[in-house]
C-alpha cells in the first residue's frame, strides 16, 4: 500500500509539474497590427516584456510546455522577424524578434464553443513600418492549418529581393597529420578512411540540388576541435557532420553509432560562453554576446542551443535510419556525449561512427571504395530528408511535402500557398488522391 501510494504521489506531482500546455500557435495580420493566438488546454499565468537592441518581446508562461507537433506559423506580412523558445525548470520563455520596437497589448480568454483557453497578443506597429498582409481577423476567425514540421533553428527570414542561397553542410573528417585516430588490426589510420568517406558524402552533396558541402579538412592535416567548430561557423554552416570510425578492445565489437551533444554538455558549454563573452562566436542571426548582460546572453544560449539539439537530434535519428540499412548498428538509438566538436551552439551537430576499426571484417569494409559510398549514401539521406521535412527559409533546396493521414491535397495546396492546379502539375497527379507516406514536391 505504501509503495501504491508513493507512485500515486509521483504521478500526480509529475502532472502538476507543468499545468498547462500550449496546443497550438496562430498568427493574422491586419494593416498595421499582427495577433498571436496561443491556444492553451488550461488557463495560464504569464508575464511580457520587452527588450531593446535588438527590439524583441519575451512572453514567460509559467509551469507551460509545448506539445511535440507545436509548430512556428508562416511569418510572412507581420511585425515578427522570428519567434523563438526555450523551457527552463518552470516556464516556457518565448521571443518576438522584430525589426523595430512595437506596442502590444495581451489577454486571456476562456473557452468558447469552438475554442478552448487562449492567451492573445496584439502587436501595434506605432511608426507606419507594418508589412503588406491579409485581412485582420479574430481569435475565433483565425482558425489556421497548423503545420506538422518541426522548425530548425530560428534565423531571420531574408528580404524578396535578396537571393536565394544553398544549403551548406559542414563535413569534418575526423583526425588528421599527427593525429592518425585509431589503428584498424591490420594498420590502417582512421585519419586516412574517414577523409575518403568525407569527400564521398561532399560529391554527393554537391550534386544535391540546392546544396553546397564545405570540408573542414580536404587532406592530412592536424586541426583542433575547436577550429573544426570554427572554420564550420566562417563559412556559414547549416549543419555539422563528424564523420570518425570507432575502436575497442574487443575486436567482435561491430556496427555504426550516431552521436548528439548531451545535455551536460550543452550547459557546461554555455558556462563557458558567459564566463568569455567578448570572444565569443555570434550566435545564429548576428547575435554577439558581447554587449549583453548575463541574464540576456544566458536566455540567447539557451535558444539558440535549444533549437540547435532538437534538430541535431531529428537529423541523428534520419541518418541513423540510413546506416541500418547499410549493415549492422552498434546502437539502435542516437547517444549522446559531451564531444567538444559537437559544441557549437547554433548550428545542429552529429558524429558519426561509421564502424568499428578495430574489428578485421568491418576494417575490410571500411577500406572498401562500395562500402565508403554506400555510408556516405546512408548519410546524404538522412541530411536529405531532414531538410525536406524542415526547410530553412531563403534556400534553394527543392521543398516536399510527406502525406501524413487524413491529410487532404486542397489542405496541403492551402497550408504552402499555392494552388492545387500547381501541386498536381508539379507531382503528375491526374488526381486529387492520396496516399500515406506519398512525397509531393512543392512548386
Amino acid at each position: 500500500m505504501l509503495r501504491f501510494l508513493l507512485s500515486l504521489l509521483f504521478v500526480i506531482s509529475a502532472t502538476n509539474a507543468w499545468s498547462t500546455t500550449i496546443e497550438g500557435l496562430r498568427l493574422s495580420q491586419s494593416n498595421q497590427d499582427t495577433r498571436l493566438v496561443f491556444d492553451l488546454d488550461s488557463n495560464v499565468q504569464y508575464k511580457i516584456f520587452t527588450l531593446a537592441n535588438p527590439d524583441r518581446i519575451v512572453i514567460d508562461l509559467k509551469k507551460t510546455h509545448k506539445t511535440s507537433t507545436f509548430t512556428i506559423p508562416k511569418l510572412t506580412g507581420s511585425l515578427i522577424d522570428d519567434i523563438r523558445y526555450a523551457t527552463d525548470k518552470n516556464k516556457l520563455r518565448i521571443v518576438l524578434d522584430l525589426d523595430h520596437a512595437v506596442k502590444f497589448d495581451s489577454q486571456t480568454l476562456k473557452p468558447s464553443q469552438q475554442h478552448s483557453y487562449r492567451l492573445v497578443v496584439d502587436l501595434h506597429d506605432s511608426i507606419g513600418k507594418a508589412k503588406t498582409a491579409k485581412k485582420f481577423v479574430t481569435p475565433k476567425q483565425a482558425e489556421l492549418v497548423m503545420p506538422k514540421t518541426k522548425p530548425v533553428i530560428a534565423r531571420k527570414k531574408p528580404s524578396t529581393s535578396i537571393a536565394k542561397r544553398d544549403i551548406v553542410i559542414a563535413i569534418d573528417a575526423g583526425h588528421g597529420g599527427k593525429d592518425s585516430g585509431a589503428l584498424g588490426y591490420s594498420g590502417s589510420k582512421e585519419k586516412d578512411i574517414v577523409l575518403s568517406i568525407a569527400k564521398r558524402l561532399a560529391k554527393l552533396i554537391d550534386n544535391e540540388p540546392g546544396m553546397h558541402a564545405y570540408l573542414t579538412r580536404d587532406k592530412d592535416v592536424f586541426l583542433s576541435l575547436r577550429q573544426r567548430i570554427k572554420r564550420a561557423k566562417q563559412h556559414k554552416a547549416d549543419m555539422f557532420i563528424s564523420i570518425h570510425a570507432d575502436a575497442f578492445k574487443n575486436k567482435g565489437a561491430k556496427g555504426a553509432s550516431v552521436f548528439v551533444l548531451s545535455r551536460r554538455g550543452a550547459s557546461s558549454e554555455a558556462a563557458k560562453f558567459l564566463a568569455d563573452k567578448e570572444n565569443a562566436a555570434d550566435l545564429a542571426g548576428g547575435i554577439s554576446l558581447e554587449d549583453k548582460d548575463d541574464l540576456l546572453a544566458s536566455v540567447l544560449i539557451d535558444l539558440s542551443q535549444t533549437a540547435s539539439l532538437e534538430a541535431s537530434v531529428e537529423v541523428a535519428n534520419t541518418v541513423l535510419s540510413g546506416l541500418k540499412r547499410v549493415g549492422h548498428v552498434h546502437k539502435k538509438h542516437v547517444g549522446s556525449a559531451a564531444f567538444v566538436v559537437l559544441k557549437s551552439p547554433d548550428i545542429p551537430s552529429v558524429l558519426v561512427e561509421t564502424a568499428f576499426i578495430s574489428n578485421p571484417a568491418e576494417e575490410r569494409k571500411l577500406k572498401s571504395a562500395s562500402h565508403q559510398k554506400k555510408l556516405a549514401s546512408a548519410m546524404l539521406t538522412g541530411i536529405r530528408n531532414y531538410f525536406q521535412r524542415n526547410p530553412l527559409p531563403g534556400t534553394n533546396m527543392p521543398q516536399q511535402h510527406l502525406v501524413s493521414s487524413g491529410e487532404t491535397l486542397s489542405a496541403i495546396a492551402q497550408h504552402y500557398q499555392v494552388s492545387m492546379l500547381q501541386l498536381k502539375k508539379n507531382n503528375n497527379l491526374t488526381s486529387s488522391r492520396l496516399q500515406i507516406g506519398d512525397r509531393l514536391m512543392i512548386p
